[in-house]
C-alpha cells in the first residue's frame, strides 16, 4: 500500500513521497522499515527522528522531521484505523456448531457464529453477524444485538439485554445477583434480585468484569461506554454514555455515573453516589455523595489541585514531626520568671 493510499484512507494530506510503500503499522520504538507510525505532539518528535518508520502520521507538518508525513486531525485515531486495516481480519460466518446447545425457540440472525459448547437458553434472540465463542452461557430471555462479539466463557444471565456492536471479553459475568441482604435475628436474609441488566449499543466490557442485575428495575450501561478488566458494577447502578471505567474500579449499588465520566483504576464509588457528567476521578480515589463536574483525587476525594498540595505535605510528615518534637523540647527548657 502506498503512502498516498494511506492518506486517502484516513482523510489526510501527504508531505513527501506519496509513492512510499507502507507494509505495516507500529509504535515509534518498535517500527521497522516499511511501517507507518504516529506522533501525538511535539514531545514525540525526537523519538520519531530516531525511529526506523518509513512515514509518520502527524497533526501538523514538522520541518525538522526528515520523513514523509501524513497530516490528519487526529493522528492516534488514524493510527487505530490503520491497525484495523492491516491486522484485523474480517470474520467469516461459521454458523452454529453441532457441539453447541441452542434452544429450539431461540431466534438466531443471519451470519451468526456460535462455537463449540456455547449454551443458548430458550427465548434468546441473537442479532445478525454476532459471534459467540466457546463456553459462553446466555440465559433465558436474553437479547443480543447485531455485530456483537462475545468471547469465551462469558456468562450472560437471564433477562439481560445487550445492544448492537457490543464487545464482551472473556470471563465477564453480566446479570449476576446484586449484593442485597437484610439482617435479622443474627442472620443475613437474601433479598431476591429480580431485576435486569441493560447494555446499550457500542459498549465494551473487559475480561472478568461483573455487572450485577438490579434488585428491581434495571442496572444500565449506556451507549459508547468502555469498561476495563476486573471491574465491579453493583445492582441498580446507572452508567451514562461514553464513560471510561479503568481496571479494578468498584461501583456500589444505586450509584449514578454521568455521561463522559472517567473513573481511574481502583477507584471505589460508595452506594447512592451521584457523579455529574464530565467529572474525572483519579486512580485509587474514594468517592461518595454528590460529585460535581471537575477533577478529583484522594480518599475521600478532593479537588485534584488540593490533593496534590496535601500529598506534598503528607510526604514531609516525618520531617515536620521531627521539627515539632524539637520545638517541644526547646519550649520545655524555657520557663517564665514565676516558674524559676
Amino acid at each position: 500500500m502506498k503512502l498516498r493510499d494511506i492518506a486517502a484512507l484516513v482523510g489526510g494530506e501527504v508531505r513527501g513521497d506519496g509513492d512510499t510503500p507502507i507494509t505495516g503499522v507500529a509504535g515509534i520504538t518498535t517500527a521497522r522499515e516499511g511501517d507507518i507510525t504516529f506522533i501525538a505532539g511535539p514531545k514525540m518528535v525526537p523519538a520519531a527522528r530516531e525511529s526506523s518508520a518509513a512515514a509518520v502520521l502527524v497533526k501538523e507538518f514538522d520541518d525538522s522531521l526528515a520523513k514523509p508525513q501524513v497530516r490528519t486531525g487526529n493522528p492516534q485515531l488514524a493510527f487505530a484505523k490503520l491497525l484495523a486495516r492491516f491486522y484485523v481480519k474480517p470474520h467469516s460466518p461459521r454458523g452454529i456448531s453441532s457441539n453447541a446447545s441452542v434452544a429450539d425457540d431461540a431466534v438466531i440472525g443471519q451470519d451468526v457464529s456460535i462455537y463449540d459448547f456455547a449454551f443458548i437458553a430458550p427465548g434468546v434472540r441473537i442479532g445478525a453477524r454476532s459471534i459467540v465463542y466457546p463456553g459462553v452461557f446466555i440465559g433465558e430471555g436474553c437479547t443480543i444485538g447485531e455485530d456483537c462479539l462475545i468471547y469465551p466463557n462469558v456468562t450472560i444471565r437471564e433477562g439481560t439485554s445487550i445492544g448492537n456492536r457490543t464487545i464482551i471479553h472473556a470471563g465477564a459475568v453480566i446479570g449476576s445477583d446484586g449484593f442485597g441482604y437484610v439482617y435479622d435475628a443474627g442472620s443475613h436474609y437474601k433479598i431476591p434480585q429480580v431485576g435486569a441488566v441493560i447494555i446499550e449499543d457500542d459498549v465494551e466490557i473487559g475480561a472478568n468484569t461483573a455487572i450485577d442485575r438490579a434488585t428491581t428495575g434495571a442496572t444500565v450501561v449506556k451507549k459508547g461506554t468502555k469498561i476495563d478488566n476486573l471491574v465491579q458494577i453493583g445492582h441498580n447502578v446507572q452508567v451514562g454514555r461514553n464513560v471510561i471505567v479503568v481496571a479494578q474500579v468498584g461501583v456500589a449499588g444505586s450509584s449514578e455515573i454521568g455521561d463522559g465520566v472517567v473513573l481511574g483504576g481502583q477507584a471505589g464509588v460508595a452506594d447512592h453516589t451521584r457523579i455529574e457528567a464530565g467529572a474525572m476521578i483519579g486512580a485509587q480515589s474514594g468517592v461518595l455523595g454528590q460529585v460535581k463536574q471537575g477533577v478529583y483525587s484522594g480518599s475521600p476525594i478532593m479537588p485534584h489541585r488540593e490533593w496534590l498540595k496535601a500529598s506534598a505535605v503528607f510526604a514531609r510528615l516525618p520531617e515536620l514531626k521531627k521539627k515539632i518534637e524539637e520545638l517541644e523540647k526547646r519550649l520545655q527548657t524555657l520557663s517564665t520568671p514565676e516558674e524559676q
